[in-house]
């Protein structure tokens, strides 16, 4: 057996650094944390200072058990998690779970896995810092009881199952509040004008400063353009440089890879983890933009080696974020020359992103030459104005060029030009022509995951380890949907000068396509007023941003955490107490009007399956007429719908044809519109409306359904209709009634399968397994306790 145990959160960085150290060590990994806080609401002794009930998951008790034995036969306990807080927490969760020594344990942290790295940790180990563990003990007590206390509050004034969290509400409160900011945004027209003249075979572009608001203007612009002078007033030529942007953080790594890539956050980070526990990249959570003096010799290194001395231009960068805990690197290539490396192609085109933004941090600027150029007009007192600019070195760009969220229409660069040819001042030009173009303000833009994590980190909200859960849960939950939208067409107008007649034409856009968009559900909204209304600190930006300065300082050792924890739980489950005996249901509901034949009242609310329209009153007594109910389609909103779109909603369902002497009908149900047939249910596709479906488009995707069924099913049974051998996405099982049952290895054949042997395979499926892929039973509530009651845990104080 070796001497040294080295323990590590996954198995990919065990593998890895198990080939960096001799035979005296053995590395095994703890699958990320091996407990949690046990499920039932004594997790947290409220009343002795928050003491915490741990467990260890059933999943893990096989890890920890294989962990305690190599502990007890190992001469050393190496305790290498990661570096930040959550790693520190699992060092501290596995010393106290392994019933581990301070004599024979050690911490070690490194924010690459090289060799150098691994070694030079090893020469340098710590103890546990008890700082970090109470910092992050803190942020898991805190949100487990926003959690616990909040959620029981919703489901009684809201809706059943909803869940509330702390940075994620606030998350939701910026994308309501967005979208509330794009609907009562209204859109003003102005006429851009634009100049293009001729100059021997180049023509270049000039543009007007102000805007016209008025038509009439615009067109008496043109008018006294007709028969004008136009004269180089001045001309302005000065050299301009641009600066390579810093390495990447957690944040500006995510926004990137979403703009060139079109990653998720998830996406990014599930990637970015596996370039870590490769030895590729540097460790991802982190919010410094520093190098190590070694990676900028090793960058250095390459750059003169690769295009020569004078594309090197060594700086460091120091971080702006006064708050920015774990101050270690940015993300960073591990070895500089690797320009790329081997791999799947999401973690290849990852990697050379990172890769070019570091590399590039260390080249010289790019040079350029901007000229402005006034151009007068004889019959006018403004001027036009033309720009070019004349790369002169290329500098960092022969690299990388930094993107960026703004998402200008394609008609703000017809002032620009790449280059003007050779312009003297009071030099005379010849214009080819002239247009004013109608354009309109824009609303502010609809975050993505990436402008949502560089928004909440310039509220202080969240720290590195955070944003891609974040927005992954605000989805989960369903508060926030990201999707696509088809836009509108948008006529607007164009006037344009040309051998001195003046045309004029309507042409027409799409406006207001979004993709990859956060949209905020109805629930997510309704919610998010409830949360405001009675729970303004939870939503609070500021507040939200104080807590992370408070966790910082736990971290720092600068405050008591379980004091920080009693001033915000105090009043927090008064307010809990107060709004459960006090607060009206939630349901966001808003009159539209009245029914134009019954004269009845609609309105619209959020119900248990969705947000709906009723025409009348809910009846209160026996023999009252009941009320008619309509759910709204996808991309319909409570906020937003109106009367007669409303309206519409109760053509549905609809008779649309018969086929095979059965009627076809075309509905709303819960999860949008379909065609009913002989018992019989087909979705419809996105591209098709429902009140536009015609008799042969239903046969025809009556058909499909029936031919992909067909295709489906490899065999049926007379004995029991509802048992079925079929064909599934991860190869062929068998539907018993409500259980999905995985086929044994050694049935190759599924055509051979006997009713007997689908039905003795469902009976050793779990009692309780529910519908679900191979029968797998639901995720376990609460482990009932085992004999002896799990001992009470707290994050301790810093040991002396």
């Amino acid at each position: 057996m070796a001497k040294n145990l080295l323990i590590v959160e996954s198995p990919a960085k065990a593998k890895t650094i198990e080939g960096y150290l001799g035979k005296d060590f053995t590395v095994k990994s703890s699958y990320g944390h091996i407990r949690d806080l046990v499920k039932s609401e004594d997790a947290i002794d409220i009343n002795n200072n928050f003491e915490q009930k741990y467990e260890v998951p059933a999943d893990k008790k096989q890890v920890v058990s294989e962990l305690k034995k190599l502990a007890k036969e190992a001469d050393m306990v190496w305790l290498a998690s990661d570096e930040d807080r959550e790693g520190e927490a699992i060092s501290w969760h596995l010393f106290d779970t392994l019933n581990l020594k301070d004599a024979t344990t050690k911490r070690i942290v490194f924010h690459e896995i090289t060799k150098p790295a691994i070694l030079r940790a090893i020469e340098n180990p710590r103890k546990i810092d008890y700082n970090l563990v109470n910092a992050q003990q803190a942020r898991r007590v805190l949100d487990r009881l926003v959690g616990f206390e909040l959620s029981p509050v919703l489901w009684k004034k809201v809706k059943p199952s909803l869940s509330a969290g702390r940075v994620q509400s606030v998350a939701v409160r910026l994308i309501v509040d967005r979208e509330r900011e794009v609907n009562k945004f209204k859109s003003d027209a102005a006429f851009k004008i634009v100049a293009i003249f001729d100059k021997g075979r180049n023509a270049f572009k000039a543009e007007l400063a102000e805007r016209f608001a008025k038509q009439d203007d615009a067109e008496k612009f043109l008018q006294d353009c007709v028969k004008a002078i136009f004269e180089i007033k001045s001309l302005d030529t000065r050299p301009t440089k641009r600066s390579p942007a810093a390495p990447f953080t957690t944040s500006t790594l995510q926004q990137e890879a979403s703009r060139k890539l079109g990653y998720s956050v998830a996406r990014t980070m599930q990637v970015a983890q596996r370039l870590y526990e490769s030895g590729h990249i540097t460790y991802m959570r982190t919010d410094s933009v520093n190098l190590s003096d070694t990676a900028i010799a090793a960058a250095a290194s390459e750059i003169v080696s690769a295009w020569g001395d004078k594309y090197h231009q060594s700086r460091k960068y120091k971080t702006k974020n006064a708050s920015a805990q774990e101050a270690h690197e940015a993300i960073r290539p591990t070895y500089f020359n690797n320009h790329t490396i081997n791999g799947e192609s999401n973690e290849k085109r990852l990697y050379e992103l990172i890769w070019k933004r570091a590399i590039a941090s260390q080249m010289s600027e790019a040079q350029f030459e901007k000229t402005v150029a006034k151009i007068s007009i004889s019959t006018r007192k403004e001027d036009l104005t033309a720009n070019g600019e004349v790369m002169k070195f290329d500098g960092f760009l022969k690299v990388y060029l930094e993107s960026n969220d703004d998402e200008e229409d394609n008609q703000t660069a017809d002032g620009e030009n790449a280059i003007l040819p050779p312009l003297t001042k009071g030099q005379l030009l010849d214009l080819q022509e002239m247009t004013a173009t109608e354009r309109f303000s824009r609303p502010p833009a609809r975050y993505t995951e990436a402008s949502l994590v560089k928004k909440l980190e310039e509220l202080g909200i969240g720290r590195p380890s955070t944003y891609a859960p974040t927005i992954s849960t605000i989805q989960n939950r369903g508060y926030v949907v990201k999707e696509e939208r088809e836009g509108r067409v948008r006529n607007f107008r164009v006037m344009t000068l040309k051998n001195e007649n003046i045309t004029k034409e309507e042409k027409s856009e799409n406006t207001g396509a979004e993709r990859g968009k956060l949209f905020p559900t109805d629930i997510g909204a309704v919610v998010n007023d409830f949360l405001v209304q009675h729970f303004q600190g939870i939503v609070d930006f500021n507040f939200t941003a104080s807590v992370e300065k408070q966790f910082d300082e736990i971290a720092q050792g600068l405050q008591d955490w379980t004091k920080m924890i009693r001033t915000f739980y105090d009043p927090f489950h008064k307010d809990v107490q107060s709004t459960i005996e006090t607060a009206d249901k939630a349901t966001g509901e808003r009159e539209l009007g009245v029914h134009p034949e019954s004269g009845k009242k609609m309105s619209v609310r959020i119900g248990r399956y969705g947000p709906f329209v009723q025409v009348g009153e809910t009846a209160t007594e026996e023999g009252e007429e009941k009320p008619l109910y309509a759910s709204l389609r996808t991309g319909q909103s409570i906020e937003t719908i109106s009367l007669e779109e409303a309206l519409e909603l109760f053509k549905l369902p609809k008779v649309v044809g018969e086929y095979e002497g059965k009627i076809m009908k075309v509905a709303i149900g819960r999860f949008g519109p379909y065609i009913s047939h002989n018992s019989a249910f087909v979705s419809l596709p996105k591209e098709i409306d429902p009140l536009d479906v015609t008799e042969e488009q239903a046969i025809e995707l009556i058909e499909a359904k029936r031919k992909k069924d067909a295709e489906r099913l490899i065999k049926s049974f007379p004995e029991d209709e509802t048992v079925k051998v079929l064909n599934g996405r991860w190869g062929p099982y068998i539907e018993f009634g409500k259980l999905n049952v995985k086929i044994p290895k050694d049935i190759t054949d599924p055509l051979t399968l006997t009713y007997e042997q689908c039905k003795a395979l469902a009976d050793a499926m779990p009692k309780d397994a529910k519908k679900g892929r191979f029968g797998k039973s639901a995720p376990a509530k609460a482990a009932a306790p085992a004999k002896k009651a799990p001992a009470k845990k707290k994050a301790v104080a810093k040991k002396k």
